[in-house]
């Protein structure tokens, strides 16, 4: 089986195991002003006003198209004479003569590349957004091109991904807390210098630094799922200098991560009842005549393969972790849907492969075995922004029967997922709260009603949170909704980024 790339337009909210949960603390709060934002306690301590941006040496990239560039930015803006790291940037220019200004995109994580988007938003976001906007992507602090984050070996990290996600005994569980434990020793050991300083708040400093460093007035942006959170924290800090932003697959940043990490699992749940009932009511569904009898059977595969693995690659063997986590990632676009069908079926064959190819989508494990620095830097942001869900075995216990209840086939192992940052070597940084941004302009808030990775309540939250917010919905299928299909949805959001104008309130698209 040829396994598409998952990550377009909406990257995982993914945690250390399997989601252990989106980024559920806020930026700084405070007052603030043209200058930059007021110190707060919120967010890094003692932060200091912004400094002056420093300036972004363009050069063309591999291709004709392109120009890439660095921005030199401080790692601790509480100490803005300190180090420095390099952010690393891309940008496409807008084609046509009526340039609005530069549109910067984020396709979530956290972790995803906004080069690597950029690119993507060049080919796939319409001609008449391409002739008017510069396109422009960078990879966050701790991301890709940007002073990546590391943590574990290729090796290691192989090992990692096969952990039981659902311990049955106190030796199972405390393989699964050492595993945990080891990963973030492994961060601390080989990302000291940045590992305090990838929050979500110090990420969106970033962006007003590229803001000025582009000589923009204002920032226009695009933001696909975790992206949702960082243009929110971008705007609580900086309301005045909010242009034009879309928030797609929005993250509801008033959640603890353990309600997140619930509510997730029920994303998911609702996305794979609704793979199920396309299957069934396509008449032979190899899974079973209803759903109860199809869902029956692919929670009996994931329990079986907790004791009986089946063949991977011949190295690599498919047990309940891999298999999880090759179940979650096609539910993400319903584009997938057949290739987790192949899976399926493959599986019941005893041919564990098919699902393993997609575990290595999900984790962006390359065909020679090396692992982007996706997951890695998503902990590391995770676990900075807000306290853990969980910080000991006994207290997932206590969490376990709630998040089944929520969802039958996820919920134990998102559960026991939690305790990822429960031993984290660095504090906490934020802590979840509502997002106002008193004084940003009009901010178009996008929710899919059967959206596995970001609730849609979580869009009605975010777009009800932000004082600007105007929540656009699509009642339909997959993480996120712009550029997914839904003309009604494209439309609204062009012509929103075109001209400002926000869809009437309530709108909905199919």
């Amino acid at each position: 089986m040829r396994v598409k790339r998952l990550r377009g337009i909406g990257a995982v909210l993914a945690g250390a195991l399997l989601l252990a949960g989106c980024s559920d603390a806020g930026s700084a709060k405070g007052s603030k002003d043209a200058a930059g934002p007021s110190k707060s306690g919120s967010g890094p301590a003692d932060l200091v006003p912004m400094p002056a941006a420093g300036s972004i040496s363009w050069s063309r990239c591999d291709d004709s198209s392109f120009e890439c560039g660095t921005l030199s930015v401080p790692i601790d803006y509480g100490a803005t004479s300190g180090p420095k790291i390099k952010i690393a940037l891309i940008r496409q220019k807008a084609t046509g003569p009526d340039r609005i200004g530069a549109l910067v995109v984020n396709p979530g994580g956290p972790g995803g590349s906004g080069i690597a988007f950029a690119r993507y938003a060049a080919s796939a976001f319409p001609k008449s957004v391409l002739q008017r906007y510069d396109i422009v992507g960078f990879d966050p602090r701790g991301v890709g091109e940007s002073a990546p984050v590391r943590c574990l070996t290729d090796s290691q990290m192989d090992t990692y991904t096969q952990l039981d996600p659902t311990p049955d005994d106190p030796a199972e569980e405390q393989a699964l807390v050492t595993g945990f434990t080891d990963f973030g020793k492994g961060c601390e050991a080989m990302s000291s210098q940045l590992l305090g300083h990838v929050s979500t708040a110090e990420a969106a400093r970033d962006m007003d630094q590229i803001r000025s460093a582009l000589g923009e007035p204002k920032l226009n942006y695009v933001g696909a799922s975790y992206g949702t959170f960082l243009g929110a924290a971008y705007a609580e800090l900086f309301p005045g200098k909010v242009g034009r932003f879309v928030l797609d697959g929005a993250v509801d940043p008033s959640q603890p991560a353990v309600t997140a990490n619930r509510l997730q699992g029920g994303g998911f749940e609702t996305a794979l009842d609704a793979y199920v009932d396309d299957c069934v009511a396509g008449g032979s569904c190899f899974l079973g005549a209803t759903r109860d009898e199809a869902l029956t059977r692919i929670r009996t595969l994931l329990a079986d393969l907790d004791a009986h693995p089946l063949p991977g690659d011949g190295k690599r063997t498919v047990n309940e972790a891999i298999a999880t986590t090759g179940v979650l990632s096609p539910l993400y676009s319903r584009d997938q849907w057949p290739d987790l069908t192949v899976a399926l079926k493959a599986a019941f064959r005893g041919d564990g492969l098919p699902l393993l190819e997609l575990n290595d989508v999900y984790y962006e494990r390359g065909s020679d075995g090396h692992y982007a620095n996706l997951m890695y830097a998503n902990a590391a942001v995770n676990c900075l922004d807000g306290p853990a869900a969980a910080s000991s075995p006994d207290q997932v216990k206590t969490q376990v029967d709630e998040f089944q209840q929520t969802s039958p086939t996820f919920g134990r192992a998102l559960a026991w997922a939690g305790l990822s940052c429960g031993e984290w070597p660095i504090t906490p940084s934020g802590k979840p709260h509502e997002i106002h941004a008193p004084g940003a302009a009009p901010i178009l808030v996008v929710g899919t009603t059967r959206d596995p990775a970001t609730p849609y309540a979580w869009a009605q939250a975010l777009a009800q949170q932000l004082d600007s917010g105007h929540l656009l919905t699509y009642d339909g299928d997959g993480h996120t909704a712009y550029l997914r299909g839904s003309a009604c949805i494209d439309t609204a959001v062009d012509t929103y980024l075109l001209t400002g104008q926000t869809p009437p309130d309530g709108k909905t698209c199919n």
